[in-house]
């Protein structure tokens, strides 16, 4: 029997992870967050004190990475059984997780780690490349954005609800940094699937976004 396989791709902020959960919750199937993923192997490369430079030790952290997701209400990741959850939005993460994203040794390891997580009842794949790389063959795809400046307004809400200290002008900036570099990078770069539902969620409510993704399963 087929595994059935939604990917939802798209840039930064643009509500993947909410939508992507949210329908998995819905359908009962699995659930990957492939930029959690990265920005796991971003800590792990930190807690090593790994330069970013070394590209054969970051290779050596990823083939070693021990993680574990719990997907209830919100995402929690473990790492060697330290939960790193509140780690993973931090901005810094991001970014480091952006450039190590764009080394094609590490998306090669990363690569089989991710094919694993398709098993039955089905999996909903959220991510950069998950529709044109990691699963090019899955029935249903979404690309999910929304503009530059509606994600750093999402992101600083987030931040400031977190208490965390945020600059709405300097996360404007990294966001523009981070969508050039993906879409930039040589191997597997941030594009959207010839056959994938184009969705621009700028004005759109989570609810709406939901709504749509179920109708093209159906």
């Amino acid at each position: 029997m087929p595994i059935p396989v939604l990917t939802i791709d798209g840039p930064s902020g643009a509500g993947k992870g909410t939508v992507s959960r949210l329908i998995a919750k819905k359908l009962g199937w699995h659930y990957l967050d492939s930029g959690s993923i990265y920005r796991s192997l971003a800590i792990a490369v930190q807690k090593a004190s790994v330069d970013l430079a070394a590209v054969d030790k970051i290779v050596k952290v990823a083939q070693g990475l021990a993680l574990e997701f719990e997907c209830g209400d919100e995402l929690i990741v473990r790492l060697d059984g330290e939960d790193i959850t509140n780690q993973l939005g931090l901005e810094q993460t991001g970014g480091m997780a952006s450039q190590i994203a764009a080394l094609p040794a590490v998306r090669q390891v990363l690569l089989k780690k991710q094919q694993d997580f398709k098993q039955l009842p089905g999996l909903v794949a959220d991510g950069r490349d998950m529709g044109t790389v990691v699963f090019p063959d899955a029935e249903n795809k979404v690309f999910l954005t929304a503009s530059a400046e509606k994600r750093a307004q999402r992101r600083y809400k987030q931040l400031i609800e977190k208490e965390i200290d945020a600059n709405l002008v300097q996360i404007i900036n990294e966001i523009e940094a981070r969508d050039r570099r993906d879409m930039e990078r040589a191997t597997a770069p941030l594009a959207m699937a010839s056959d994938a539902l184009y969705i621009d969620s700028s004005d759109m409510t989570i609810d709406a976004v939901v709504e749509e993704v179920l109708n093209l399963i159906r």
